[in-house]
């Protein structure tokens, strides 16, 4: 299962971002929860991969999506999600992540593009002032309408 070795601690990543910016690769980030991976996610990953020569995603860990979500999620534990994200084609390398933000991450890394779902306001994205002071853009990719993990939970629960 080679897609395991894209799953990295944070100072491998942190290493493997070096690295390609010292080759002059363009780095993209994202993060997410990624509970229950669906069709928006694959579109919003592909998107992201698109953006750079190299796809990092942050995983929130299950007590940071307990943070965010409530004490119902995660649904799937962490290095499991971790591990179907990684499975992705479009994803290089995933590491996951514990904090109530990505900003440390993102400061660590210094990706070249941020990407975040168009649900997100520009002025509202974390680690957008790190990518930008670097000379980075954020990207806001669509939101695929119709999908989305809390919605999926909620039509699961109540039948």
């Amino acid at each position: 299962m080679r897609y395991l070795e894209k799953i990295v601690s944070r100072p491998e990543i942190v290493a493997i971002g070096a690295q390609a910016r010292g080759d002059g690769r363009r780095i993209a980030f994202t993060n997410g929860c990624f509970d229950l991976l669906h069709v928006g996610h694959i579109r919003y990953l592909a998107a992201a991969r698109d953006a750079a020569d190299l796809l990092i995603v942050g995983v929130n860990d299950d007590a940071s999506v307990r943070r965010l979500k409530g004490p119902a999620r995660p649904l799937v534990p962490d290095a499991a999600r971790a591990e179907v994200v990684a499975a992705l084609a479009a994803v290089d390398y995933v590491t996951l992540f514990s904090a109530e933000t990505p900003y440390e991450l993102i400061r660590a890394i210094e990706p070249d593009v941020l990407v975040k779902g168009s649900d997100w306001a520009p002025d509202q994205v974390v680690g957008r002032d790190v990518v930008e002071a670097r000379g980075g853009r954020v990207l806001l990719v669509p939101v695929v309408a119709g999908f989305s993990t809390t919605a999926l939970v909620e039509r699961l629960r109540n039948g």
